[in-house]
Parts: C-alpha cells; structure tokens; sequence
C-alpha cells in the first residue's frame, strides 16, 4: 500500500516479517545520544533484534561491531532487514548494497522515500517499505505506544 509517499505492507505482512527478523542492517547508525537512528536501534536491540551498526564514522554502537559499509559485514552474519537512516539521494546505492549482501528487506525511516532504491530493491525480490519508522511500526501492531 501506498500512503502519502511511503509504501507500507498489510498490517498482517508487518506482524509476519517482523516476526520472522533476527538481525537488523542499521545504515547511519550514530552513538550520538540525541540521534533517532540510536533511540530506534536500541529500541529494537531491547526487544530481541540483533543490530549490526553500519557508519564509517562508528566503530561501535550499542555494544556491537560496526562496519563501514553494508558490503563490509562479514558473510556468516545474515542480515535479514537493512533499516535505513540516509538522506534519500543516498538510498540508491544502499539499496545496491542490500541486494548484494543478500538481504531481505529493505527499510527506509520515516520521510525517506526514493524510487530508484524502490526500484533496485523490489526488482532484486527485497520486500521494500519505505518513509515509516520500523520502530513506531512495532509499536503500533504490539499495541503499545
């Protein structure tokens, strides 16, 4: 489905691949306290997801290894959700990156919308939602705020 820009599954397909996510991609992770992408990667971490940070500038955030790129993330770490905290312009060549590591999911936080990403993901078989925050998402279909 798409609303206002962000393209966004059923509520049923989010429960089911949430639910079947371990391991989550967070590209523009920053061990800034005041950064969102640090406040929605810690979230997911406390409810059981494994996060693997993805910043040059990092190299650690929230206790695990960080890597430069998505292509640096060694291969027996699968990675299942590439989550996205990059200016839209820069989504593209993540989006090549996430293919290319295998990932399933492609994750672009709220107000981040590109069609060309959308483009690379879907045409490569990534499930793509884009311009919604994985962690208010969760809340939402737990119920909680």
């Amino acid at each position: 489905m798409v609303v206002e820009g962000a393209v966004v599954p059923e509520d049923r397909e989010l429960r089911a691949l949430l639910g079947q996510v371990h391991t989550i991609a967070v590209v523009g992770l920053s061990s800034k306290p005041n950064r969102p992408s640090l406040s929605v990667a810690g979230y997911l971490q406390e409810h059981g997801y494994r996060i693997v940070p993805v910043n040059p500038r990092e190299t650690e955030v929230l206790g695990e290894r960080a890597y430069p790129t998505l292509r640096d993330i060694p291969p027996d770490i699968p990675i299942d959700v590439v989550d996205v905290f990059r200016r839209a312009e820069e989504t593209p060549d993540v989006a090549r990156d996430a293919v290319a590591i295998g990932a399933k999911v492609l994750w672009l936080q709220a107000d981040i919308v590109n069609e060309e990403a959308y483009r690379i993901a879907s045409e490569a078989g990534l499930d793509v939602i884009m311009g919604v925050c994985i962690r208010t998402t969760r809340q939402r279909l737990e119920g909680k705020d």
